[in-house]
């Protein structure tokens, strides 16, 4: 399957492991390249972009673009929702998006983890997935 992989960028290193797992199961993961890039240091301005000016960053290297290209290219995405600034399996503005790009698309929405509580569109995500796979990649078909 071929599968777009989503979730904050803070959560780009786990996206790395979670591609590479993904390829092992015979599955197409797709990441943004520059994730790799930042992960292995080779990207420091757009590493400060994101840091101080993260909307810059996405409109400068077309994040939101790119990403919607893929989905639609896709057969599914999965969302790694991790726990950021507090919040438990946390989904912020651009994965909600993109799960509204998968969706309207007709594309597999995979949760890695539950979908958030402390966000006021707990109800938009949940009506748009259809698995969650608690951190099991294998439940992905």
């Amino acid at each position: 399957m071929k599968i777009t992989i989503v979730g904050s960028s803070s959560a780009r290193v786990a996206k790395i492991k979670i591609r590479d797992k993904l390829r092992e199961l015979g599955h197409e993961p797709i990441i943004n390249p520059y994730y790799e890039r930042l992960v292995k240091g080779m990207e420091p301005e757009l590493a400060e972009m994101i840091v101080r000016e993260h909307d810059k960053a996405k409109r400068k290297y077309g994040f939101i673009k790119w990403y919607y290209d893929r989905i639609v290219e896709s057969d599914a995405i999965l969302v790694v929702n991790l726990t950021k600034n507090g919040i438990a399996n946390y989904i912020g503005g651009n994965t909600l998006m993109e799960i509204g790009f998968a969706h309207v698309h007709g594309k597999k929405v995979f949760l890695l983890n539950p979908a958030p509580t402390e966000v006021p569109y707990t109800d938009e995500i949940n009506a748009m997935v259809d698995e969650v796979i608690n951190r099991d990649l294998s439940k992905i078909k």
